[in-house]
């Protein structure tokens, strides 16, 4: 593999997901989500950001990589160490253990380095494994060892400075930067208790530079609140006048930031719910360092926290992990109840119902539906967002059986499964309607999801012993004069979801001369480990998932197939199915596909 990081070809190529038909990372896996697209058409609405981008970030490369920069940052050297903040997040022993052993299993792909050589001046055998290298991911896992884990820890986070205490693009980084700065706070304070004088007055001198360089630019609006309160974390964990100073200048900045980041539901501007989640545990963490000093929180921090616990109730499942959705994966759930475990009201949420982040949730004693009925963040929100317009997620039970491709930012080699064939909602003519930027510009802005704006609409109805609800989006109005609305009736007494996928000429679009027809595909992708039994009707299939109980899936659909997919899980690609209804749509008529999902068992089962 080529290296990635400080020490990579400055011009890798980039995988395409369609590059001989197979999935980056999954050996003989076949692509059976296609797509056909012939680039991103950005135009002049790109080019404001394209031209400030442009400007600025050489100017800033060549800042901070001037030799007399790194002086800058030393200003108000700390000298000793405060609070010892909590990481709420669950540690990893066992990958502790390895490191300690000198390997370093890390995103999938492993790196030898036993004492006293060290991991930095060596490449790295893919690039989500040098961010979590460079992000110190090893660090919380390794400091469960006691004073040994603490003097590797030491030993490691010393040797990185002696590479790396001048300011480098990619060991630097924005995003890179906060994780590093987060877990070396959180730890710093049992380092230095380990080290000798000369080895605390270095380590707390280090921490002190970075966190004063995540309050410079650049770094973009998306990720500012997340660098904030790393910085303020260590603030908090710096005693003395260089403490207090990035204390004071990151909380300062900190409310700002979250009003922008945090809407008035809880719902993270991004839309990801474990985007919001994790800005939660950070949030925590930061106001359990502030109360070791006796200092207040500010106000906004504390109702931030308040509205994305609320959230997280309705985006829990009942299998205890989040909603997947716009490039949030569903996490753990250990680390989801930890986030959880100052709720006083967490036990609500497996009966939670309603719409948050643009998520709407209905649910039955056994069936728990989570819809994405709203569009994709802008701009530089949109660098992990997918195009998945009406999105469904179905828990059954406990099992997660229907989900999406499960693409998350970690996956950085498999843009193509944020195209809506990659998410359990309908497509027409194999397209989607959005693409992530590549090339020069993707690599000058991130990879931001660019595409035709599209509308939403969600109405919901409550009934006795049934609800229902209707989302529409407009995004297949342009190519096609299409509108397609989801109905979705669920019977809470029967536990039974009817499904209704209803395209219908737009406004105004009868007039526009387009193609007579269209190929659809209205795609359910299954959670790796769900069995999928076609019955010899050929409209029905029997899904059964991880607890065993079956459920009859029925369709009045064309043709109903069960094809291969792939889904991805931290980063690393698993096998799994997809059922596929495919058809023909008039442009110029309405098309309906009917679908429902029910219990097995119960009379009128298929054979």
């Amino acid at each position: 593999m080529k290296p990635i990081g400080p020490f990579a070809d400055r011009n890798p190529s980039t995988p395409n997901l369609g590059d001989g038909g197979s999935i980056p990372g999954l050996r003989g896996a076949p692509v059976r989500t296609p797509v056909r697209s012939s680039g991103v058409v950005t135009g002049p609405a790109l080019w404001p950001a394209v031209a400030g981008r442009m400007l600025t970030r050489q100017m800033w490369i060549e800042l901070y990589g001037l030799p007399g920069y790194a002086m800058t940052l030393g200003l108000g050297k700390a000298t000793a160490f405060a609070a010892t903040p909590r990481d709420f997040r669950p540690a990893d022993a066992a990958l502790g253990k390895v490191v300690l052993g000198g390997r370093f299993p890390l995103a999938g792909s492993n790196l030898e380095a036993e004492a006293p050589a060290d991991p930095w001046n060596r490449p790295s055998p893919s690039k989500a494994f040098a961010v979590d290298l460079h992000a110190f991911a090893w660090l919380p896992g390794l400091m469960l060892h006691g004073e040994r884990g603490a003097r590797e820890a030491l030993r490691l986070t010393l040797a990185w400075t002696d590479t790396f205490s001048r300011w480098s693009p990619f060991a630097w980084e924005p995003q890179i930067l906060a994780r590093r700065v987060f877990n070396l706070a959180c730890a710093a304070k049992r380092m230095g208790a380990v080290a000798s004088e000369a080895d605390r007055l270095r380590l707390a001198d280090t921490l002190g530079r970075q966190a004063r360089q995540l309050l410079r630019p650049p770094g973009g609006l998306a990720g500012r609140a997340e660098r904030l309160v790393a910085a303020a974390v260590a603030g908090c964990v710096l005693a003395g006048p260089a403490g207090a100073g990035l204390r004071r200048k990151a909380l300062g900045r900190l409310s700002g930031a979250l009003r922008i980041t945090v809407a008035g539901d809880g719902g993270h501007a991004s839309r990801s719910p474990e985007a919001g989640m994790e800005l939660l545990l950070d949030l925590l963490t930061l106001d359990d360092a502030l109360s070791q000093l006796s200092e207040p929180a500010p106000e906004a921090m504390g109702g931030s926290i308040i509205r994305l616990t609320t959230a997280l109730r309705l985006q829990v499942l009942p299998d205890g992990r989040l909603a997947g959705f716009q490039g949030g994966g569903p996490s753990s759930p250990a680390r989801v109840a930890a986030a959880r475990a100052h709720d006083e009201h967490a036990e609500a949420a497996a009966g939670a119902v309603g719409s948050v982040g643009g998520l709407a949730r209905i649910r039955s004693p056994l069936l728990t539906i989570m819809t994405d009925a709203g569009s994709p963040g802008k701009g530089a929100w949109s660098e992990a967002a997918c195009a998945q317009p009406l999105a469904l997620e179905i828990v059954c039970g406990k099992d997660r059986i229907v989900t999406g491709c499960g693409w998350t930012p970690r996956a950085a080699d498999r843009q193509g499964l944020r195209l809506t064939p990659g998410h359990s909602t309908l497509t027409l003519g194999e397209q989607s309607f959005a693409e992530p930027l590549g090339g020069w510009k993707g690599e000058l802005l991130g990879p931001r999801l660019y595409g035709r704006p599209y509308h939403v609409t969600s109405e919901r109805r409550d009934g006795d012993g049934a609800v229902w609800l209707e989302v529409e989006h407009d995004a297949w109005a342009q190519p096609f004069g299409l509108m397609h609305q989801r109905r979705l009736y669920l019977d809470q007494r029967l536990d039974e979801l009817r499904a209704e996928e209803r395209l219908h000429p737009a406004d105004g679009s009868r007039d526009v001369v387009r193609v007579i027809a269209a190929p659809y595909a209205v795609r359910f992708h299954l959670e790796p480990g769900v069995q999928a039994s076609l019955a010899r009707d050929r409209r029905s299939i029997l899904l059964r998932g991880h607890s065993g109980r079956g459920w009859w899936f029925r369709t009045d659909g064309p043709d109903v197939a069960i094809e291969p997919s792939v889904h991805v899980d931290e980063g690393l690609t698993r096998r799994s199915l997809q059922v596929v209804v495919r058809g023909s749509a008039r442009t110029d008529a309405e098309t309906k596909i009917r679908w429902k999902l029910s219990p097995a068992g119960a009379a009128g089962d298929p054979s």
